[in-house]
């Protein structure tokens, strides 16, 4: 039994690493069957792992995502709320813009909710590498919320999507990240409350 797992671990590393690379070439274009076929394994493999391209994708960015959730701890006790709250945002945008098709992990859809709770198993359906990400923003935007520095309405799933938008919306400018940095400067500027 002990040589099966630690062959599924082998297994499930080279894919990974394969799909790496596959998805740094072709961003969320790129086929389980082709990242298959250059591990040197069969499909099913591959699908037994990952049985969607989501989850290969969500698989792929999931390290990214965790290391952005811990930038937003580390930014939680800077004493500008709105300042740490941007910087925070630079640092998501300039990820999302290099790593061809963490935007396309993004494109998801909220948790449902069902008397203000959220429905397990819509969240469970959704973009953990999404909720990771919303879960990080959290304290950061109540924080600037709190502190008149962000309009109330705005919600982490917005500026999830915000980003996520602007990050497809330059992925074929000649200059991906200037361009992505003006556009998130438009967009923060639209967050500022009004007055």
């Amino acid at each position: 039994m002990t040589g099966r797992r630690s062959d599924a671990e082998r297994n499930y590393r080279r894919i990974l690493t394969v799909a790496e690379a596959e998805i740094a070439e072709l961003g969320a274009a790129a086929s389980i069957e082709r990242v298959a076929r250059t591990a040197g394994l069969g499909s099913a493999t591959v699908r037994r792992h990952f049985p969607t391209r989501q989850a290969l994708l969500e698989a792929v960015f999931a390290e990214r995502a965790q290391a952005l959730q811990a930038r937003a701890s580390e930014l939680t006790g800077e004493s500008d709320s709105r300042a740490a709250l941007l910087a925070w945002l630079r640092d998501f945008t300039d990820y999302a813009v290099s790593a061809r098709g963490f935007a396309d992990v993004l494109a998801y859809e909220p948790p449902a909710e069902v008397d203000g709770e959220a429905d397990a198993e819509a969240a469970a359906a959704s973009s953990s590498c999404g909720t990771t990400l919303e879960a990080a923003l959290a304290p950061l935007l109540s924080r600037a919320q709190r502190d008149g520095a962000a309009r109330p309405e705005a919600s982490c799933h917005d500026l999830v999507t915000a980003v996520a938008g602007i990050a497809l919306a330059t992925e074929q400018h000649r200059d991906p990240a200037g361009q992505a940095a003006r556009l998130l400067d438009l967009f923060v500027e639209g967050l500022s409350p009004r007055g």
